[in-house]
């Protein structure tokens, strides 16, 4: 794997960790900041109306752009030595399996809550998906039929086992159904304009005017944004993530391209120049969190644009040419990205991620351009290589991240009596983080345990 792409997968690693954190740590005590921000404490009710986002609502995000940013690098080689159809076969493969994955974890989680069968068939579940999804043997041809075999089990598990509510297409995971669609209609659009850079930013102003006159009643946009072939599977409305999706892949192309040109090792730039495109990233981020969640909309505004501003120039101070475009390349489309989220902000009723608002999507992608520059820094300086290969260990097996605490470490903790101790952890704000860290933590620990034996979860 190219160096680079390290980094791409502890973005990735990031993203899958906060977001088991986040559903990990006590609800009700903690600050409201620690939450959703349309979900505020202490009784966590939705409200729409409700402005802001908090680290929580980058999460999802983070998770979308890496996702875009990994289809130029893994759907390059394929486009090369396959024919149009047979990769139209794979991709639209990989979308029903994750279709799959999602009904079959949200049957699956609902099943931990009950008794101690419903906890032993969470856990087998969770073994099922790794005959789906993981390469279990050297032979190809073993491995597709014990694919295809636990795909029947899975199949007939979720049309005849005797949940207490029943089956129900309504009881899917939504996290994964949008990545579902997101991996399908961004690889088909990725495909189509790879060599097109400016076909693929011209698909979003189109999706966004759908979007926008879809409110006419009786227009032919509210009936392309109204109709669905599968209904309890695809709706427009998941298209909005292209915002996201799509910027994402010129990132992908970008490190791409930047491997090539970088056959020998680039000279390190000067450690306090490292330094500073690693903090000021970080120190927009963390700006942009406080003060629109705070409500500091000028404030934000200008202490976001003086921060872009030396941030920019200092992206063009490395001696090596390509290493300066390459951050000039991540850095000015993070930069714009976020300052027209910034200029969106008052429309819609200000940032929101639910009701997902324009604002939300430029301003996190922009965010997520600048998280994945200062990763890379950070891994170029040599003096973070354990911390850059736990979170891409992570990162590289995100499906079993996002699975292991429900299928696999709530059912074993409730099995041993051990949930109720870690249920202790409420009584106040250090309690209630410390539950998450060590459920988080305790999840990382078996994601690494199975990236490291190199059985990874395909999607």
């Amino acid at each position: 794997m190219e160096q680079r792409q390290h980094s791409l997968d502890a973005l990735r690693g990031i993203a899958i960790l906060l977001m088991v954190l986040s559903g990990s740590i006590a609800f009700g005590i903690l600050p409201a900041w620690m939450y959703h921000a349309q979900v505020p404490p202490p009784a966590h009710v939705f409200n729409p109306d409700l402005p802001g986002i908090s680290w929580v609502d980058l999460v999802f995000p983070f998770f979308l752009f890496s996702m875009g940013a990994a289809f130029p690098l893994s759907l390059e080689k394929k486009l090369n030595t396959l024919a149009w159809y047979q990769l139209g076969f794979q991709l639209v493969q990989r979308y029903f399996l994750l279709v799959l994955f999602a009904l079959l974890t949200m049957h699956l989680r609902l099943l931990n809550r009950e008794d101690t069968e419903g906890l032993f068939m969470a856990m087998g579940g969770f073994v099922l998906l790794f005959f789906i999804h993981a390469d279990l043997t050297k032979n190809d041809r073993l491995n597709m039929g014990l694919k295809c075999l636990a795909i029947l089990i899975a199949i007939l598990f979720l049309g005849f086992y005797p949940f207490k509510n029943g089956f129900s297409f309504s009881s899917i995971d939504i996290i994964i159904l949008v990545l579902a669609n997101m991996a399908l209609f961004g690889s088909v659009i990725w495909c189509l304009t790879r060599n097109q850079p400016l076909v693929r930013v011209a698909v979003l102003p189109l999706v966004m005017a759908v979007f926008l006159a879809s409110k006419q009643e009786g227009s032919w946009n509210a009936a392309l944004f109204n109709w669905s072939p599968l209904p309890a599977f695809y709706k427009f409305y998941y298209l909005k993530y292209l915002f996201i999706i799509l910027p994402g892949t010129f990132a992908g192309e970008w490190l791409k391209e930047n491997s090539k040109l970088s056959e020998a090792k680039p000279a390190r730039e000067p450690v306090w120049l490292q330094g500073m495109l690693v903090i000021l990233p970080a120190a927009i981020i963390l700006t942009n969190l406080v003060c629109l969640f705070g409500r500091y909309l000028l404030p934000n505004l200008f202490i976001s644009l003086v921060l872009s501003v030396l941030l920019l120039y200092l992206c063009a101070k490395p001696a090596d040419i390509r290493q300066r475009d390459f951050y000039l390349k991540l850095s000015k489309s993070g930069v714009y990205l976020l300052v027209l989220g910034l200029f969106f902000e008052a429309y819609e009723g200000g940032i929101k991620k639910d009701f997902s608002t324009y604002s939300y999507y430029f301003v996190c992608t922009g965010l997520a351009f600048l998280a994945l520059m200062s990763l890379i820094i950070l891994e170029r300086s040599g003096g973070f290589h354990r911390a850059i290969r736990f979170l891409a260990d992570n990162g590289r097996n995100p499906m079993i991240a996002y699975t292991a605490g429900n299928l696999l470490l709530i059912p074993a903790l409730k099995l041993t009596g051990m949930e109720a101790w870690l249920d202790k952890l409420t009584g106040n704000t250090f309690a209630g983080i410390m539950r998450g860290l060590i459920f988080t933590g305790l999840v990382s620990l078996i994601t690494l345990f199975f990236s490291r034996k190199r059985l990874y979860w395909k999607t």
